[in-house]
């Protein structure tokens, strides 16, 4: 039987996803006979947190589901004798990448990932609170469909069950790691106002999480393709592709992972920073080991904290911060292509030295190419006026704290890296 961890990260009000992800459980443990861990990570203030908590208590019991609904102070407290028990060094600073004050997508993941290693779990299936499912012929589209049971079985074996195989014969004796979708609806990058504003501005903002060398043609491609998803077009019908998994086309509002990947790789634990939970979806795909890409498509919408001047602020902060990580993570993602199944070890495992190796090169990089984005995004908004204007003058104030904490981040993520094997050994026990 697998065990699985159904695992919703949450900061905000999200009672009716709560209910709708119990359901999910409930048709994984039926379908496929799964013993389903139902995790709800809830950082929501505590009125939120106690609506939650009276949902819920409300839920009806789901043969083969157990629910795990943990406020911030459970979290630290689990984190806490784990980090105790792994006996590394610096575990304050530990402490403080698993579980930091600001908002941080990697760091609430990978608190996922450790609980689910404790709860014995075979994978981690991520959903998020400002998502839903769709239907189709009145019944709600569980990706979980497609997820179960084929994670960790050698690719060779799931080719029968899939609508097509797009995979190297090579790589077929290798374990599926990854299971995804997008999503449909609105942009998952809260900047769909920019391009009403002005698309030309768009163009030039998005197109900056380009490689700084890249071309007109390949900027203008990355940008017509960035932060849509699927589109529009609703779910009719099942359709599966057994592949290396493009990290474009997956969402991690719509992800599940194997253990062989969350238990060896950690993602990014930097704040205030979107993008920052999709590194091991390159990892994946670099490194050769094979997916199922599905169309059970979750569907995206915006929660109206995005709409207050605050969330105008917060939002497109994290949005800068991403495209400063990208002078990095482009150079981690070359040397990680370049080294495909070198990536892995004789147990098709990823080796997480390699990849470290990488990421401190990669903090040697000049950051002149981020000056230029940081300018560039200045001219940008200056030109759209507004509150994007005096966002501009409020980021003229940050740039070097920000071109350090960008420098920092990648710091961070390889220290939790190194640490990360004697985390999840400690989470365990």
């Amino acid at each position: 039987m697998n065990r699985i961890c159904l695992c919703l990260p949450t900061n905000r009000a999200c009672s009716a996803t709560l209910t709708a992800l119990h359901a999910e459980a409930g048709y994984a443990a039926r379908r496929f006979g799964a013993d389903v861990h139902l995790l709800i990570l809830d950082s929501a203030d505590d009125r939120t947190r106690a609506a939650h908590t009276r949902t819920v208590a409300a839920l009806p019991p789901q043969a083969g589901v157990t629910v795990r609904h943990l406020d911030e102070e459970a979290q630290r407290d689990f984190l806490r004798r784990a980090v105790r028990r792994a006996g590394l060094p610096e575990p304050g600073r530990l402490l403080r990448l698993m579980l930091p004050s600001a908002v941080s997508y990697g760091a609430c993941t990978n608190r996922a990932f450790l609980l689910a290693a404790a709860l014995g779990c075979d994978s981690v299936h991520r959903r998020d609170s400002d998502s839903t499912y769709q239907t189709h012929a009145g019944q709600p589209v569980f990706p979980v469909h497609h997820e179960l049971p084929w994670l960790g079985r050698p690719a060779a074996e799931v080719s029968a069950a899939v609508s097509r195989t797009d995979l190297d014969p090579a790589h077929t004796g290798r374990p599926v790691s990854l299971a995804g979708a997008s999503f449909i609806g609105e942009l998952s990058v809260d900047i769909g106002e920019m391009r009403s504003l002005d698309e030309g501005v768009y163009h030039d903002v998005v197109g900056l999480w380009a490689p700084a060398d890249a071309s007109a043609e390949q900027r203008r491609a990355l940008v017509e393709e960035s932060f849509t998803g699927a589109g529009t077009a609703p779910f009719t019908g099942d359709h599966s592709t057994l592949a290396l998994v493009d990290p474009m086309r997956i969402d991690m509002c719509n992800i599940a992972l194997h253990r062989d990947v969350y238990e060896v790789m950690p993602l990014p634990p930097a704040t205030d920073t979107i993008g920052s939970d999709y590194f091991l979806t390159h990892l994946v795909h670099d490194a050769t080991l094979p997916g199922i890409l599905h169309n059970r498509h979750i569907e995206n919408f915006y929660t109206p904290e995005r709409r207050t001047d605050a969330g105008f602020l917060a939002y497109q902060t994290r949005f800068v911060k991403f495209l400063l990580s990208m002078l990095y993570f482009h150079h981690v993602y070359d040397r990680m292509a370049t080294e495909g199944a070198g990536l892995l070890d004789d147990r098709q495992r990823v080796r997480p030295d390699r990849v470290v190796e990488f990421l401190r090169e990669s903090t040697s990089l000049d950051r002149a190419e981020n000056i230029w984005r940081l300018d560039r995004v200045d001219t940008a908004y200056r030109k759209l006026g507004g509150r994007y204007a005096a966002f501009a003058d409020r980021l003229a104030t940050q740039r070097d704290r920000l071109l350090d904490q960008a420098e920092q981040d990648i710091h961070d993520f390889a220290h939790l890296t190194e640490a990360w094997p004697t985390l999840i050994k400690a989470a365990r026990t």
